[in-house]
């Protein structure tokens, strides 16, 4: 059962099974370093659809199918599906998953989605309310750019600080202690507001949520960056892992840099890619590089205890324009190799 521990973490005491997984990503994606680990790669970027926001719903249809395929389960064998993504009344995920017949509970958490998804998804096993479960979010760089900043037709100048928004999704089914990896905790975040009001400069918007949700996270567990393979963060790029590492080292955990790594700078190469300028963002950014690259490396037994937080900008492009700041969250997932109970692990967060 879920135990409260400190001010905002929660231990899954029967370890949660990250049974089934998939990531769909476009021709940008398949570009860059992690290309080659996606399920699906759609080379056309409306997904055979006849706009952007119907590309997006098709995408992110195809990630939850393609996981339960990869775990030889049918929509009917899912107890609730949590989904959210970028768009308004996040219809990517409502248009895109109604067809599935699964009881939905659509969540916004902006770029923070996949670990908010996830995590409330494995609360449900953990509890004992839901057998299996379903975690899914997408992101497309056509209909955010349309949504958030500029129709592409406008052809605007874009900023150094900048990030593109991946046209990927990942999706996640949580059953009970079956195979590693294994979900441990879950972190909720708290609104941090850095005051950034450029929605060209998402990272340094986003940084100061991820560097307080890992601060709490190990004063919660006692624990610090050397209990840990791997502090991933969702999509800070290039501009916001900077920032990071800074906040983090002012608390006290100058190592946090030595183990961080962020999804948005994983996803693409900034070198050798056109116009991905600052890294990779959008709530497909961090679900598809979980997905596609984390998790089977965690199965695999190459990486054996991370802290995923998946970071995002509660905006929208109304209050932007009014001059309202950016605030952000993010939230946290411990995932593990081996569950609670395995021997050699105990129960202790050091164990």
């Amino acid at each position: 059962m879920p135990e409260k521990v400190g001010k905002a973490t929660i231990k899954l005491g029967s370890s949660p099974s990250v049974y089934a997984f998939a990531a769909v990503g476009s021709k940008k994606e398949e570009e860059g370093p992690l290309g080659k680990y996606f399920d699906i790669i759609q080379q056309d970027s409306f997904f055979g659809q006849s706009s952007w926001e119907k590309a997006e719903s098709q995408m992110q249809k195809q990630a939850v199918s393609k996981a339960l395929e990869k775990g030889s389960l049918a929509p009917g064998d899912i107890d609730f599906i949590f989904a959210g993504d970028l768009l308004n009344q996040c219809t990517g995920s409502t248009y895109g998953l109604r067809e599935l017949e699964i009881p939905f509970i659509g969540l916004f958490g902006a770029c923070s989605t996949m670990a908010e998804s996830l995590g409330l998804a494995s609360l449900f096993v953990d509890c004992g309310a839901a057998a299996r479960c379903a975690a899914v979010t997408s992101s497309h760089f056509c209909s955010a750019e349309r949504q958030f900043r500029y129709p592409l037709e406008y052809a605007s100048q874009r900023a150094p600080t900048s990030q593109w928004t991946a046209t990927a999704s990942g999706s996640v089914i949580v059953a009970k202690d079956i195979l590693p990896p294994y979900v441990r905790s879950v972190t909720f975040g708290t609104i941090e507001d850095l005051q950034i009001k450029d929605a060209n400069n998402m990272g340094a918007a986003m940084a100061p949520a991820a560097a307080s949700t890992l601060i709490q996270f190990f004063e919660d567990t006692g624990t610090n960056q050397e209990n840990y393979d791997l502090i991933l963060t969702g999509d800070l790029g290039f501009v916001g892992s900077r920032l990071f590492r800074e906040l983090t080292a002012k608390k006290g955990y100058p190592g946090v840099a030595e183990k961080h790594g962020d999804c948005g700078l994983m996803l693409y190469d900034r070198e050798n890619q056109a116009e991905i300028y600052a890294g990779g963002s959008g709530c497909g950014c961090s679900a598809s590089v979980l997905c596609s690259y984390i998790l089977p490396a965690m199965r695999e037994g190459r990486l054996q205890r991370v802290l995923f937080m998946a970071t995002g900008a509660l905006m929208s492009p109304t209050v932007v324009q009014q001059g309202e700041s950016i605030p952000s969250i993010a939230h946290l997932i411990y995932l593990s190799a081996q569950p609670w109970q395995e021997k050699g692990e105990g129960s202790s967060w050091n164990g």
